[in-house]
């Protein structure tokens, strides 16, 4: 057998030399890009909504007459009343610093690639490479670089929305005739006096439209981003998914569909040609040219002063975090998962029980968490994170709980089987070996282990099995084996919880002859599916807290096994150099 290809050791060496020789080069460009993002959100939110949609649509109207003024003023005006107008400014931030730093970059490398062959049969594979790699790919390199936050959102989004820019700009410059070209040498014309005069004016149109697909392509990462701690309209779309709150979702993906169209339109505008009116000379043509400015300076001028007004008398004093609290080694910030999750809900909770003022949980995903916490602790840094047991990190690096003396994370939870209605009937078999099915966290522990070592799950799942017979032969004893029949499970896509269905798969199949299709979802439609007999089975359901919400759902069209696994917890975890013992300890002030 010919040997592997050792291609992820090589990326991973890759990016640990980057990381330890390039650190300050990224802290520099995430410092920048923050600063900017911060910035123009800021701009956005300092009028008043009211104010920036009377901005906005005038604007619209100068681009594109009537019909676009409507739809912006209308659009905008439902996403305020959404209550989605801070996220979707955020958003936008978000999209025209990814946009204008691919434009700025990808520009400049497509003329590059117009003027040298050499430079275009590098450039053009990467930028194949670059569209058609998963986006979700690029998420992990960015966090390990940037961090968790809007920065390697940034980072991703550009990488994913480049290569149109560049693409265009190339295809615009090659698309300029011969004949143009040679009149403009024919005429002296220097090089760069052909480009800006001859060339990019007759490429523009095409350039725009890569320009367009780059903003498309920016604001279609929003929701990809908010997996590693983005803030913003796709957020929302993320936690409405992951709560299964269709209506919730609908109305935050209606706010991304705004955007998306006014954006589209604002950009496609700029492409059409304007039909040139023939007017008197004089004054009033220079009225005309200063109509639109005037008014948007005096929509400005009178819609500050009335903010100003109306916030002079609305104001309140704000309550600062100590800058000498321990929490300001944090930054305040505690690293958390899935936005909607139990163990988010309950740190949320903790937040208001230690009246923890001023610190901020960071929503994102249980593998941006791993990273962020895997980059600190490589640094030594402090660091605050969403943890459970069983976990392959608790393995890994050296843990610790802070303690819960007021019990906002509650006692120690337990992972269940549950089952669709009616499994016992169809699969007695499957229902038989589910039921038994019992192990300890410390038997998890070695195929997580042997995940993390780079063991493919199915495989790590067989030796496993392979090793530990007799509890196989505990769990299958007297079950009848069938011949073939398909069953289906599904589980979310914790460590644990893969560990734990492949190998219920390996023993389905193997041992007791079925056919097993195994489903990585989300905790919704984990649940949902097995509410409505898709499913016919899932060993990973955290209860009472975890998935508390899907079992007050769902508990009457399921059947809950009981549990697999005992002595679960979920909490608070520092690496064991924090001198911290107890979440009462981050209110406290440093010495």
């Amino acid at each position: 057998m010919t040997p592997k290809i050792p291609l992820a050791d090589w990326i991973d060496w890759i990016v640990a030399w980057m990381e330890n020789y390039l650190g300050g080069f990224f802290d520099a460009i995430s410092t920048v890009i923050e600063n900017i993002v911060t910035f123009i959100s800021w701009i956005f939110l300092l009028p008043h909504p009211l104010l920036f949609i009377a901005i906005i649509g005038i604007l619209a109207f100068a681009i594109g007459r009537l019909p676009l003024m409507f739809f912006t003023v209308i659009g905008f005006l439902i996403i305020d009343n959404f209550g989605y107008w801070t996220h979707t400014m955020d958003t936008l931030g978000l999209v025209i610093t990814s946009g204008l730093i691919s434009i700025l970059l990808g520009i400049p490398i497509g003329i590059w690639s117009a003027y040298s062959k050499t430079a275009h049969r590098i450039i053009s594979p990467a930028l194949d490479f670059m569209q058609t790699m998963p986006a979700f790919v690029y998420l992990l390199p960015a966090v390990t670089f940037f961090s968790l936050g809007v920065v390697p959102g940034v980072i991703a989004s550009v990488i994913f929305a480049i290569p149109p820019t560049i693409r265009l700009t190339f295809l615009g410059i090659k698309q300029v005739s011969e004949e143009l070209n040679e009149a403009a040498d024919a005429f002296g014309s220097t090089s760069w006096q052909k480009l800006f005069k001859v060339e990019l004016p007759l490429a523009m149109p095409t350039m725009m439209a890569g320009i367009n697909q780059t903003i498309m392509l920016s604001l279609s990462m929003v929701v990809i981003a908010s997996m590693i701690g983005a803030q913003g309209i796709g957020a929302e779309v993320y936690r409405a998914v992951t709560q299964l709150k269709i209506g919730q979702g609908f109305e935050a993906g209606l706010a991304v569909v705004v955007l998306a169209i006014v954006l589209d339109r604002f950009t496609q505008s700029l492409l059409k040609p304007r039909r040139k009116k023939v007017i008197a000379p004089g004054e009033k043509a220079s009225r005309r040219r200063w109509i639109i400015p005037a008014a948007l300076i005096i929509v400005i001028v009178c819609g500050g002063i009335l903010q100003a007004i109306l916030q002079q008398g609305g104001e309140t004093s704000s309550k600062t975090s100590p800058e000498n609290s321990v929490g300001s080694l944090f930054d305040y910030k505690i690293i958390g998962i899935d936005p909607g999750s139990g163990i988010m809900k309950s740190t949320a909770q903790a937040i208001q029980d230690y009246d923890l003022e001023g610190w901020t949980l960071i929503e994102g995903s249980s593998a941006a968490m791993t990273a962020a916490m895997d980059k600190a602790i490589r640094e030594e840094q402090p660091i605050i994170i969403t943890g459970w047991t069983p976990h392959w990190m608790f393995n890994k690096y050296d843990l610790k709980y802070l303690e819960d003396p007021l019990k906002s994370y509650g006692d120690a939870e337990e992972i269940h089987t549950v089952v669709r209605l009616g499994l016992a009937e169809d699969h007695p078999s499957a229902y038989e070996f589910l039921d038994r099915f019992q192990w300890s966290s410390d038997e998890m522990g070695e195929i997580m282990t042997a995940m993390q070592e780079g063991q493919a799950p199915d495989k790590a799942a067989a030796e496993w099995a392979n090793a530990h017979k007799d509890r196989v032969d505990e769990w299958t004893k007297g079950i009848a084996p069938v011949n073939g029949d398909k069953l289906t499970l599904s589980y979310v896509a914790w460590d644990s919880e893969i560990a734990s269905t492949h190998l219920l798969q390996y023993i389905l199949e193997q041992k007791l002859g079925y056919k097993v299709n195994t489903l990585q979802v989300e905790a919704g439609p984990m649940w949902t599916g097995v509410a409505s007999g898709d499913v016919d089975a899932t060993a990973a359901a955290w209860l009472p807290l975890t998935h508390g919400d899907y079992w007050e759902k769902y508990s009457d069209k399921l059947e809950d096994l009981g549990p697999n696994m005992t002595g679960v917890r979920t909490g608070l975890v520092v690496p064991s150099y924090v001198d911290l013992d107890s979440i009462e300890d981050l209110k406290k002030s440093l010495e």
